[in-house]
C-alpha cells in the first residue's frame, strides 16, 4: 500500500469524490515499486495561466477540467518524478484504468484521449492527466 504525502493529500482533496475514490483505491493496490504522487487537482486562474505559459497545458482558464471545484481532473506521476520516463507513466495509467474499471467509473487518460488503446495517434500527449468523462459526470 502506498501512503500519499501531505502535498498529494492536499491536491487530491480538491478533486471530485469519484476521482478521490479511484486514487485512494489505487494507492491500496499498486506495488510499492509504483509509488506515485498527486501533482495537481484544482487549478486557480493564476495556476492555470502559469501551466499554459509553461506549456504543461494547452488551455486557458476556465477551459480546463482542472478549473472547476471540485476538479474534474487529476494529475498523477510515479515517484520519484521523471517526466521523461513515459513507460512508467503509462504503467501507472494502466493501474489507474483498472481501478476505475473495477469501480465502474469512466475516465479518460491524457495519453490516449480517444480511448483506442494507442498513444501514437494522439496530437497531444498528457500522460499524467486523468479526467472524468462527460458520460460519467451525468451519472449519480
Amino acid at each position: 500500500m502506498i501512503r500519499l504525502g501531505a502535498n498529494s493529500e492536499y491536491n487530491l482533496a480538491t478533486c471530485h469524490p469519484k476521482l478521490q475514490r479511484i486514487v485512494r483505491l489505487l494507492a491500496q493496490r499498486v506495488p510499492k515499486s509504483m509509488d506515485f504522487k498527486v501533482t495537481c487537482g484544482h487549478r486557480s486562474e493564476a495556476d492555470q495561466e502559469a501551466a499554459f505559459k509553461a506549456g504543461s497545458s494547452t488551455k486557458h482558464f476556465p477551459d480546463s477540467k482542472h478549473n472547476v471545484m471540485p476538479s474534474l481532473a487529476v494529475d498523477l506521476a510515479p515517484y520519484p518524478v521523471d517526466w521523461k520516463d513515459t513507460a512508467r507513466l503509462a504503467k501507472l495509467a494502466g493501474y489507474l484504468q483498472a481501478v476505475a474499471d473495477d469501480l465502474n467509473i469512466e475516465i479518460r487518460w491524457g495519453g490516449d484521449w480517444d480511448g483506442d488503446g494507442k498513444t501514437l495517434d494522439e496530437k497531444l500527449i498528457d500522460m499524467p492527466h486523468f479526467e472524468l468523462t462527460s458520460y460519467e459526470l451525468g451519472r449519480p
